[in-house]
């Protein structure tokens, strides 16, 4: 796998047969429509576009059918996220992280560089590392990384088949009536609402469940223990939220607003935390539990 100084991994593109072109540059802007030419014509004269071999092309190079080529992303400006990440395990099999509010997993959108797993394959070197499940930016603690590509689905299946136990804690709003209810599993439909961002609650079979406990009030607020079973998209923030309870901080439920991708308020983290996980390696067969060092800012609440 082809990396730059930065960690950052290439992406790779396939030259078809049965198509021709008068350059490189003319196939890579004819493919690639929402990147204009200038663009591609820097990354040729960066050494950004190269063979598998990892030898630099120029923009005006043949076009060789049947061939592969590989390229680096570029973003003219990508914003900065200014907290570290803690590696609190790492053997020749897992890598376990502990990430911190507002640094997406992977490289996408705006992000590239400020990611965990940039930043994780920079620090440790190792090339190899692919995330066995994720989290949202917004959500800070634990994430687990396979190491050996040979290994990855033995560790992926694992959350397939809810072979993890997984426990979150949330600073959300308070509320009696639920109070007087937990501890409880709360079980609901939900699916991608017509914006893309949202999940919604929808009438029929449960697909999600959420076990719930209070751990402590501090009124208008409260500490909630949350223990997912299934591993839907925003299946926590959905939940709360539906309760009437929504998430502290949390920009996209109830009322969805619109992030400021450059200007960041980085004093209002979304207060929800990825903060135990638990299950048997299927490699070594040992138990594993893995517990973040961080903690919500519930004083600040």
């Amino acid at each position: 796998m082809k990396v730059n100084s930065e960690g950052v991994s290439a992406s790779r593109v396939y030259l078809p047969a049965g198509q021709a072109y008068p350059s490189l540059l003319d196939f890579f802007v004819s493919n690639f429509p929402h990147i204009n030419a200038s663009e591609w014509e820097s990354r040729f004269a960066e050494g950004l576009v190269m063979t598998q071999e990892g030898e630099a092309l120029a923009a005006s190079g043949a076009y060789s059918p049947n061939t592969h080529l590989l390229y680096f992303r570029r973003l003219a400006r990508e914003p900065a996220i200014p907290f570290e990440e803690q590696i609190l395990y790492q053997d020749e099999h897992i890598l376990v992280a502990d990430k911190p509010h507002f640094l997406p997993v992977t490289p996408s959108g705006l992000y590239l560089h400020q990611t965990l797993l940039n930043r994780l394959k920079k620090k440790t070197g190792i090339q190899t590392l692919s995330p066995i499940h994720r989290i949202d930016r917004d959500t800070a603690g634990l994430v687990i990384f396979s190491v050996n590509p040979m290994e990855r689905a033995q560790y992926q299946n694992l959350f397939r088949d809810r072979a993890v136990k997984k426990v979150y804690e949330a600073i959300a709003l308070y509320s009696a009536e639920l109070i007087n209810k937990l501890p409880m599993t709360y079980r609901s439909k939900i699916q991608e609402s017509e914006h893309f961002l949202q999940m919604e609650e929808v009438d029929g079979e449960a697909n999600t469940d959420t076990y719930i406990e209070v751990i402590e009030v501090n009124a208008p607020w409260a500490k909630y223990r949350l223990s997912p079973g299934s591993g839907k998209k925003h299946q926590l923030r959905c939940h709360l939220n539906a309760l009437g309870v929504p998430i502290q901080h949390d920009q996209i439920y109830p009322i969805l607003t619109p992030y400021q991708e450059y200007d960041l308020d980085f004093s209002k983290p979304l207060q929800l935390l990825a903060k135990e996980i638990h299950f048997t390696d299927p490699i070594t067969s040992e138990a594993r539990i893995f517990v973040s060092n961080q903690e919500l800012d519930w004083l600040k609440n």
